[in-house]
């Protein structure tokens, strides 16, 4: 097999588990997301706090995005989210497969912000196999990259926005094959507008391939691939990785939503400058574990009930993914509302390190 022009997706089965791995891809986005904003000393660093949060917010979207359209194709979602492999370990590569960097839970600073833009870095989507010979695949992280199906080598896509661009390509295939009849999920089970509104873009419930395929753009274009040479999204939003180089440069771009040509072009914004605190962030420990911890001081035992909380957070997202809608609001919001734990780990140094305080720890995947 070469990486000429084909589409890798020509079963429903695969089609589900490119879905599948999308959905991890989302979620792991958002534990290094919301490390870095937690790491914001309070009062300070206000750009950085209102554009990582809403990062993170829309990284909930895109996963909420994504589940729709895996439920639509009938997809069977219950043990993903809480499945033991769903969050990676961290420092991780991404669950597509890009192998040029790694993913941290850092505090918040310049390397950190430039990982972030990596994630969200955008690639034309431009026709042929979007795909890249993989390096540099530890052996400790196989686990958590993508597999491409049918392909003995360790290829990979380059970019969020091309793994999504083959999602769209096997959509469109498997419709030509089936028709309508792709579509076999059990509608009560789509997220709709009215369960959703903590910002960031719309919702779209899910029912035929003109939906999928316009649920799936809206993340590609929301800041992971755009299709265009532009900063903004479809919805003349500024895309991701251009709002994270705001806080490198310390400038806002311009915008013009009634006229795109007036909006600044990529690289070079022009707007208000503003100062960036990198030095007002709590020191706090780098993709920190439990072990890390005394047992029975009180950053563990705060630990132990940051891990457990957001296991909660996500069992109650895959319940309002498989049916019962009206828990995902209460969802989203709790994600935030684990800042009160957080607290008690970011302001506290760890016992024995000196200067290095405590970070919150997520749930971790079984040991290799």
């Amino acid at each position: 097999m070469t990486t000429d022009a084909l589409t890798l997706i020509t079963t429903v089965d695969e089609l589900r588990y490119y879905l599948k791995e999308a959905m991890k891809l989302e979620h792991a986005t958002i534990p290094p997301y919301i490390t870095a904003l937690y790491s914001l000393k309070p009062g300070t660093n206000l750009e950085a706090f209102h554009i990582i949060r809403q990062v993170a917010v829309e990284e909930m979207l895109h996963l909420t995005l994504v589940a729709n359209v895996f439920n639509a194709v009938g997809g069977d979602i219950q043990g993903t989210l809480t499945a033991p492999d769903f969050v990676p370990k961290y420092p991780t590569f991404l669950p597509t497969g890009e192998t040029d960097f790694q993913v941290s839970l850092s505090p918040f600073s310049p390397k950190t912000v430039e990982t972030f833009r990596k994630i969200e870095r955008s690639q034309p989507m431009a026709e042929g196999m979007p795909l890249v010979k993989a390096r540099n695949r530890e052996e400790d992280y196989q686990q958590y990259l993508l597999s491409v199906q049918g392909y003995k080598d360790p290829y990979t896509f380059y970019s969020i926005g091309l793994f999504y661009a083959e999602i769209i390509r096997g959509l469109n295939y498997l419709y030509k094959q089936m028709g309508d009849a792709l579509f076999c999920g059990d509608p009560s089970k789509q997220i709709t507008p009215e369960y959703y509104y903590n910002g960031g873009g719309d919702i779209i419930p899910v029912t035929d391939l003109r939906s999928a395929i316009r649920a799936l753009r809206v993340i590609q274009e929301q800041g992971e691939g755009s299709r265009v040479a532009t900063i903004y999204d479809a919805e003349r939003e500024l895309g991701h990785e251009f709002r994270f180089e705001q806080l490198e440069l310390g400038q806002y771009y311009v915008v013009d939503r009634e006229d795109p040509e007036k909006s600044d072009k990529p690289h070079h914004p022009t707007g208000e400058k503003f100062e960036v605190g990198w030095d007002q962030v709590y020191p706090i420990k780098e993709n920190a574990s439990l072990s890390d911890y005394p047992e029975g001081s009180e950053v563990y035992e705060a630990a132990v009930n940051f891990r457990n909380a957001y296991s909660e957070f996500l069992r109650t997202l895959e319940t309002a993914f498989n049916g019962k809608p009206d828990e995902l609001i209460p969802a989203v919001g709790g994600m935030f509302r684990l800042k009160e734990l957080v607290n008690q780990l970011v302001r506290n140094p760890i016992p024995g390190l000196h200067g290095i305080h405590a970070a919150p720890i997520f749930p971790e995947p079984p040991a290799l």
